[in-house]
């Protein structure tokens, strides 16, 4: 979880740190990590409001084995692969864990009752607990055995992986996941051998990786995210997303310009990337709870950094020393920063005073009242002493009211004190349950808030240095009370992880005791349990200023370590043999690929994965303190400039200047509420001369799209009157770079249509930066216009040398001139490089013909060395016998579903074409009258069959034409029995055809009759239908009617049974092959062919989803996209 709401925030304050961005455009990177438990829970309960849905274990398991794929296959990390599994967390995350457990089974429960109220018939199989996503449960284990075979497996039977060391660290070994994975990558920092310019990309969906990866000061390190697509009910599509990529790199530099702007340069940028890890802390996390008032969607975080730079240039050094609190800086920070305090109150404070004008009442209640009373009477008494009452001394801000005011006025500052420390002393006795506030307890507070950032600093810096230490309060201290703490001496004892189930009897509430051992569920349960106080089965929640009830506060005892344990010592002998082996810690694993080893790996689930006949894995355990880092190791600092990686932005290269605005730049698919930083790039000093800049970039590549650069060749340049452009031969791409070779160039007037097209491609391009990235482009005087790479594909050459050349785009797209680098060296991975044909084709290796006469066919390369110098290569095909469509394709009219206007099937059914309209799609039903509702609970009682918004509709029931909807007889016959059984809903609706919403009394008025009932009658018809499970579509999408796909099925089944595939053998000229190849991805294998419904395709791509080889039929094509991995 970590700072909650913090990965939204810094990507609306700075918008250009992030990007959504497609597959082939992901940068390169050598080691990926996997934040696990966010793919677990996304495959095993992808929906928590639908309470009908239920998945098997089974499923689960290969659900999560294709995510793990999908993201390694387009990762393609170069060194590493981790996969962490949470472990047992320290004790400090688990109060956290436990809250979130106990919230979600009381969610669950609540759930389960609305839907049975409402007479839902659910699933007689019970659902899925995600609660038994915790280490030690069954579930864990059996996930841990599986990972264990997918890893086996990949190393032994995919190339892509074979180059690459897994790491596994499942539930098994002790620590969260991506804190397992920061371990590992503090190690490999300290090593001797270390790359400075290692490239990390860190997956997961928890808010603080982006702090991680800062406490790493690598250089090059992403995070990612992927923006899953879902069709159909519960259904994942991993192979059709989009990632957003947030660098944290660039997050440095936004660091550097904000801070270098208000403190000037002589800092150290390393430290004060360490203090604003620190400051990030305050607003809350998972160990300790943010501070009274601190919220980040009320501007906390710009408050902290304006308080920041303010006291900086005071302290004489920073607050963070490489995750060691400095205690003096720190207590100066929180000095200043406890003004905040006293200008919240200011606030309340006024409210006060309006409201004693209005009741004639000094204070506003009665203890307020007493409480003021006794701190004057004191203070008559002795001035020296404090009330027993009262809060700790006042802090400078707090002093002496000056002399010279009236006496009206000091009145008042008086009783603004007084009031202060009554409205903090009300805090901490509502919400602490404290009788008394006394210095000693102020004192102990201040010490626990400053113990746990220090912990907290210790874990993101260095590891667990506490097992055993919580935070024991369920809120946190006013700024203002924590002083006086620069002597404190803060010291930990490392003591040792729970062990499983321990953990699990920790965190998890009654409700779902099935998860523990047979041995423990009593504890959990029964009256005379001596821990039965741990387990309420109802309990409050308290939102303490947030928004969301997912933030609220849940008020459960904390766990008291010595209870229980010594409750669960009389049943630790009960446990059986097989839960004994699982309540265990063991050590991360390493597995690589080893030709050596050849072994028979056994499946425990052999009917879903079959057994590894040849597994060539070897496995090492790493010792659980190997990756131990000492508490005064400091991460080496780089040249953060030194080299240009493909694909990660940059803010060097292009002058400007930045601001922060409220300019509402897209963030998520949603306009940012908070400021943005405003990136607005200078005049260029010399002027933008359209003829002098087609000089410079015409027929070159440049990199464009600037700070997130992308490599195009430029083959036009234009200022709105006069183009210059490439004049090439059609299908020619060159790059020319030779200053002896020109590029052929063309230059001509612009025609009136040309230039308003100009003017429309500027304005496009500045909303565009403007709106999606938060930069402002200024005037545009140039625009180029480019082809974007697209790979790079080895073309023979004479002599029968190969070149790995750039490939360009088809479409041609507008560039702003302002905005492209040009002149830049940019690093490509050493992959293995083919110099002759000899070296790209040696025998045995698989190629595809993109030539005729065996167009698509699949082949193994022979023994080619009697021609291969004559520029040939000799193949054999595999030739099959493809399915016969053409008839099928003439008579499709025969299968297709036939569609009819609304007024059609309204003549047909007796009733109006609005009624047909508007029960097609949604009609909602609420609880009470029209003129008195009770709730805002609504229930859908459409059929949902278009979704006009979306743009969606349902294959075989509706089909969206320009004009207007289409509905086929599937939808008349759902019309007439819908009528039939709940005609009264269609009389409702059409004598209110205006309303959006209808009400079950106005519907079912009788005294005799049930509303209630009727819906959830309705509902439970509604979702026993065939309709409630089919997948609607994009109204974009050709689709093949449902009836002809069975019938293209049964014409490739037929064409198995012959299975009449034919060798031949071939000698090819060599640019008629493709060859899968790493470096060849997002290559388009035949850039000129067109697909079609009914086309026969292959699959060309290794480490895909979908088998090498694999033929197909195309029954669905969406807007005209072309897919880059089949041939036609």
């Amino acid at each position: 979880m970590g700072v909650p709401k913090f990965y939204r925030w810094i990507s609306e304050r700075y918008p250009c740190l992030s990007e959504v961005v497609k597959e082939h455009q992901i940068p390169e990177f050598d080691n990926l990590y996997l934040d696990m438990n966010g793919i677990i829970h996304q495959c095993s309960h992808p929906n928590d409001e639908d309470v009908h849905f239920r998945i098997s274990e089974e499923k689960i398991f290969a659900d999560i084995f294709h995510y793990l794929e999908v993201l390694f296959r387009i990762i393609k990390p170069r060194k590493v692969f981790f996969m962490a599994v949470d472990g047992v967390a320290p004790r400090a995350k688990m109060n956290q864990q436990r809250g979130r457990r106990f919230r979600s089974a009381k969610e669950a429960e609540d759930k389960i009752k609305k839907a049975l109220d409402k007479g839902e018939v659910l699933p007689t199989e019970a659902r899925f607990d995600s609660n038994c996503i915790t280490p030690g449960t069954d579930f864990m284990a059996r996930l841990q055995e599986q990972l264990e075979y997918f890893v086996h497996n990949k190393l032994s039977t995919d190339k892509l992986w074979q180059n690459v060391r897994v790491y596994l660290s499942g539930h098994e070994t002790p620590g969260e996941g991506e804190h397992k994975i920061m371990e590992f990558i503090r190690s490999e920092n300290r090593k001797p051998s270390h790359d400075p310019n290692t490239r990390h990309c860190l997956y997961g969906l928890d808010a603080d990786l982006m702090m991680l990866g800062l406490t790493s000061h690598e250089p090059n390190f992403s995070l990612l995210r992927e923006e899953v697509r879902k069709f159909g009910k519960n259904v994942l599509c991993l192979n059709v997303f989009h990632f957003n990529t947030l660098h944290v790199t660039c997050t440095l530099n936004m660091c550097v310009f904000f801070f270098q702007k208000h403190i000037g340069s002589d800092y150290d940028l390393e430290r004060i990337i360490d203090d604003w890890i620190l400051m990030g802390f305050l607003v809350g996390n998972d160990f300790i709870p943010h501070l009274p008032h601190l919220h980040i969607s009320h501007d906390a975080l710009p408050l902290l950094y304006k308080t920041y730079i303010s006291v900086l240039p005071s302290l004489g050094g920073y607050l963070n020393e490489n995750g060691h609190l400095n205690l003096r800086n720190f207590e100066k920070y929180l000095e200043k920063l406890s003004e905040f305090d006293r200008e919240h109150f200011s606030e309340v404070f006024v409210d006060l005073k309006w409201f004693e004008s209005k009741v004639g009442n000094k204070y506003l209640n009665e203890a307020a009242g007493l409480a003021a009373e006794k701190e004057a009477a004191s203070k008559e008494a002795n001035k020296k002493e404090d009330s027993a009452l009262c809060l700790a001394a006042l802090t400078s801000s707090e002093k002496v009211i000056g002399e010279g005011k009236g006496d009206d006025e000091e009145e008042e500052d008086d009783m603004f004190e007084t009031e202060f420390r009554q409205y903090k002393r009300t805090y901490y006795m509502t919400k602490m349950g404290v009788d008394v506030v006394s210095d000693e307890f102020l004192a102990k507070q201040a010490r626990c808030y400053v113990e746990g950032i220090q912990w907290i600093l210790h874990y993101y810096y260095h590891g667990v240095q506490s097992w055993s230490w919580y935070y024991p309060f369920h809120y946190a201290p006013f700024l203002s009370d924590i002083r006086n703490i620069a002597g404190l001496k803060l010291t930990f004892d490392l003591g040792k992880p729970f062990m499983p189930f321990q953990q699990l009897l920790a965190v998890l509430p009654a409700a779902s005791m099935e998860l523990l051992p047979q041995a423990y569920r009593h504890l959990m349960t029964s009256e005379n349990s001596p821990i039965i106080e741990y387990y309420p089965l109802d309990f409050k929640t308290d939102l303490n200023g947030k928004q969301q009830e997912w933030e609220a506060v849940v008020l459960i005892p904390f766990i008291d370590e010595r209870c229980l344990l010594a409750a669960m010592d009389p049943c630790n002998h009960n446990l059986t043999k097989q839960e004994k082996a699982r309540n265990c810690h063991t050590e991360c694993a390493v597995y690589t690929y080893d030709q050596e080893a050849d072994v028979t790996y056994s499946s425990s689930l052999p009917q879903l994965f079959p057994d590894i006949i040849h597994c060539h894995v070897r496995k090492e355990h790493i010792p659980m303190d190997a990756w131990y880092v000492p508490l005064d190791h400091v991460s080496r600092p780089y040249d953060r400039s030194s080299l240009y990686f493909c694909g990660f932005p940059t803010l060097q290269h292009i002058r400007h200047k930045f601001y922060k605005k409220k300019s509402g730049v897209v963030v998520f698919q949603q306009s940012s509420r908070g400021e943005n930083t405003i990136l607005d790039i200078l005049p260029s000093k010399e002027g933008e001369v359209c003829d002098d800049v087609a000089t410079q970039v015409l027929g070159k590549a440049v990199f464009v799209n600037w700070p997130h650069l992308e490599e195009a060749r430029i083959i036009a340049v234009s200022d709105g009157e006069v183009k210059f452009c490439l004049e090439e031969p059609p299908g020619v791409q060159r790059v020319y770079n030779r200053a002896s070779t020109p590029p052929p160039t063309k230059v001509t007037c612009l025609s009136d249509k040309e230039q308003k097209d100009w003017v429309k491609d500027v304005q496009g391009l500045t909303e565009h930066f403007l709106k999606r990235k938060g930069i402002v482009v200024n005037e545009t005087t140039v625009l180029l216009y480019g082809q974007l790479l697209t790979g790079r594909k080895y073309v023979p050459k004479a002599n029968g040398v190969v070149e790995l050349e750039k490939q360009w785009a088809k479409q041609v797209l507008p560039f702003a001139y302002q905005t492209v680098v040009k002149d830049i060296k940019a690093f490509y991975s050493s992959l293995t490089c083919f110099k002759s044909l000899d070296e790209l084709f040696p025998p045995t290796t698989t190629v595809f013909m993109v030539g005729n006469p065996y167009y698509g066919a699949m082949g193994e390369v022979q023994d080619s060395s009697d021609v291969i110098k004559d520029g040939r290569v000799r193949v054999v095909f595999n030739v099959p016998h493809e399915p016969q469509l053409e008839t099928l394709i003439q008579n499709q009219h025969k299968y297709c579903v036939k569609y009819s206007p609304g007024y059609v099937l309204a003549s047909r059914l007796g009733v109006t074409s609005y009624l047909v309209s508007r029960f097609s799609g949604s009609i909602f039903i609420g609880r009470g009258s029209k003129k008195n509702p009770c709730g805002e609970q609504k229930a859908n009682v459409g059929l949902n069959l278009k979704f006009n918004k979306k743009n969606e509709e349902v294959p075989g029931y509706t089909k969206r034409t320009e004009k207007e909807w289409l509905y086929s007889v599937a939808v008349e016959d759902l019309l007439a029995e819908y009528l039939d059984r709940f005609s009264e809903v269609f009389n409702a609706v059409s004598r209110n055809s205006h309303d959006d919403v209808f009400y079950e009394d106005d519907i079912w008025p009788g005294l005799d009759q049930n509303g209630a009932e009727k819906v959830a009658e309705i509902t439970s018809w509604l979702k026993s239908h065939p309709v409630s499970s089919v997948s609607r579509t994009s109204c974009e999408l050709q689709v093949l009617d449902t009836a002809i796909v069975e019938r293209i099925e049964e014409a490739v089944e037929k064409t198995k049974v012959k299975k009449s595939t034919k060798k031949v053998r071939v000698t090819v000229k060599p640019h008629l092959l493709f060859r899968p190849l790493e470096q060849q991805q997002g290559v388009v294998p035949d850039p000129d062919s067109e697909y079609r419904l009914f086309d026969r395709v292959v699959n060309i791509r290794e480490s895909f989803t979908v088998p090498l080889g694999l033929r197909g039929t195309i029954i669905g094509i969406k807007g005209g996209y072309t897919t880059t991995n089949t041939v036609r």
